[in-house]
């Protein structure tokens, strides 16, 4: 080794002894004859010390570097007279007696510190000089720690690791593939998985019982802070489950991960079903860290004369503690918010529970202050609260409102930092019908079986048809979903009929897993984990790219090597594309 010792690892107890560090030169100053050095690498930084008057070459050679250099020091441990309390290393430094560069650098496009003058676009562009920040190299390391956390609970649970194939074949249902050319194939194409779901059900035909791969999956599909083209799944199976077996394995490895990365004990996971989700948070994905429940005004607010609420399919209310405070511009500004394309309600009714025990409400022509007292007792409102009010028809006033609520969530001091609350939603609508397409969907996919009391509706309500399927979620992150699947060749027959499927069709896509289960399929489940979201929660940012170390950008290009990018004629020929 070119080092005996890391940047990170020396302290007050290694004083006197001759060590030899490497790394790269994150800044340098002088005081009078006396120069220093912060040396980095992967562990910490080390203070090197330089002495004119000892040892003169050494204090040239330290002034004349510029930072990212590469440098190997040698010297001696030293008990540094100032010390530094927020450095892991700050009791001590290195006397040098030898300095060598070990390589040159360029001035870095960017500072390379926390507070970083380098916008999004240009670190991305130098990512490997970005890596170099301590932050961004910790959200790597935490990434790593829940790789590993997750690995020792289910190698304990007896699990197996196994990898499946990268190309595979382009399936209809879910995402749009991306898709490779085969050159020993001309004209015929792979697809890249979106999920391993069919070999891992495959798997466990074939005995393996418990699976799991931390596995690369792809999809080509308009980007977000929480999507990129490529991503990672936990990705499990278990053979000989019931949907409670699922849950309580993959509880329990949330709460391993969680109490191992951040010492946190999560409580037992209440589980809520999908219906009850849309109808108390208008989310199948809900925020339980805080309050504001979905209130139905219905009864108490129509027939009163106000034609909105009397034409509206249903008219929903949130309570916000202390909200009758907010000032006439915060409340224009969120009835901008929600008349905003993207949500899409035509505006915003509020009514204030004054201190003095007075409503006051932005449709007093309509409602008298009697009628309001009832929104009031309906909401559970006290004096000082302020209840808003959104109505229409009410999917879309559900989702309308949910947004609202999450907005005003973000309120300061409504959630605590650190804070985490999980639950299991449940209970799914097994199909979702398109009215552009004409025909149903399934809402997860087509192997996901239905509610075991629910099968015998599958072909005259299909629309009544609950999915044996979960979502876990934290924080109003859906960090994880997935179901017991269909293993019966018979329902997964009648499962692609309704979804429109010929025979011809099913058996032109699926036909290796209705034939493989014609040969002992068992009962079997399982859910995949989205890892990047997963430490995008623990890591308590909002944007998964942080935790990749070679991300895309929003428009899914990877601007540091110029992908994606035209292929020559040659190419282009011999995979006869051209």
């Amino acid at each position: 080794m070119l080092r005996t010792h890391t940047c990170g690892e020396l302290r007050i107890t290694d004083v006197g002894k001759k060590v030899t560090l490497c790394g790269w030169l994150q800044k340098s100053r002088d005081i009078g004859s006396i120069g220093f050095i912060d040396l980095r690498d992967r562990y910490g930084i080390t203070q090197l010390a330089f002495d004119e008057t000892k040892n003169p070459e050494t204090f040239e050679k330290a002034r004349i570097y510029g930072r990212e250099c590469v440098l190997r020091a040698t010297g001696v441990v030293d008990e540094r007279s100032s010390k530094n309390p927020k450095m892991d290393t700050g009791d001590i430094e290195i006397r040098v007696e030898e300095l060598e560069i070990l390589n040159e650098s360029k001035t870095p496009p960017f500072t390379i510190e926390e507070n970083t003058d380098g916008g999004d676009e240009l670190r991305m562009k130098y990512r490997y000089l970005d890596l170099r920040r301590e932050s961004v190299r910790k959200k790597i390391e935490l990434r790593h720690q829940v790789t590993k956390h997750t690995r020792t609970y289910l190698d304990a649970q007896s699990f197996i690791e196994i990898e499946t194939p990268v190309l595979i074949k382009s399936t209809p249902e879910g995402a749009r593939d991306f898709v490779v050319p085969s050159r020993l194939n001309e004209g015929e194409w792979y697809a890249l998985p979106q999920s391993p779901q069919t070999f891992k059900q495959l798997l466990m035909v074939s005995g393996m019982d418990k699976y799991y791969q931390i596995v690369k999956c792809f999809r080509d599909e308009d980007l977000r802070a929480d999507r990129q083209p490529e991503f990672t799944q936990i990705d499990c199976e278990m053979s000989f489950v019931e949907q409670d077996d699922i849950l309580n394995m993959f509880e329990g490895l949330t709460k391993f991960v969680f109490k191992n990365i951040h010492g946190i004990e999560l409580s037992d996971f209440p589980r809520m079903s999908y219906q009850e989700a849309m109808n108390t948070y208008g989310s199948d994905k809900p925020d339980t860290r805080f309050e504001m429940k979905f209130v139905y005004l219905d009864e108490v607010a129509r027939g009163k004369g106000f034609g909105l609420f009397d034409s509206s399919e249903s008219i929903i209310a949130i309570n916000v503690k202390g909200g009758a405070e907010f000032t006439r511009k915060q409340l224009d500004e969120l009835t901008d918010f929600v008349k905003q394309p993207q949500i899409g309600a035509g505006g915003l009714i509020y009514c204030r529970y004054n201190s003095d025990g007075t409503l006051k409400s932005s449709v007093d022509k309509f409602f008298s202050e009697e009628n309001l007292r009832q929104w009031a007792q309906t909401c559970n409102s006290a004096p000082g609260d302020l209840i808003l009010v959104l109505c229409g028809k009410k999917s879309s006033t559900q989702k309308q409102m949910n947004e609202l609520r999450l907005k005003l969530g973000r309120q300061p001091g409504l959630i605590r930092s650190g804070e985490y609350k999980a639950l299991w939603v449940v209970d799914f609508p097994l199909l979702e019908f398109d009215d552009e397409s004409g025909r149903w969907h399934a809402m997860h996919h087509p192997f996901t079986s239905p509610k075991p009391e629910d099968i015998s509706e599958l072909r005259s309500s299909p629309g009544k048809v609950r999915a044996n399927a979960y979502d876990l979620v934290i924080n109003g992150v859906e960090v994880g979903g997935g179901s017991i699947r269909i293993h019966d060749k018979k329902v997964q027959k009648e499962m692609f009929s309704l979804l429109g499927f010929t025979d011809e069709q099913a058996q032109a896509q699926f036909g290796f897993l209705m034939d493989a289960f014609e040969y002992g399929a068992p009962p079997h489940g399982g859910i995949a984990f989205g890892l990047d979201r997963l430490c995008s929660l623990l890591g308590e940012t909002d944007s998964i790219r942080d935790f990749i170390a070679f991300p895309k950008n929003n428009a899914g290009r990877d601007v540091m090597i110029d992908a994606p990018s035209p292929l020559s004629k040659e190419q282009l020929e011999e995979l006869g594309l051209k």
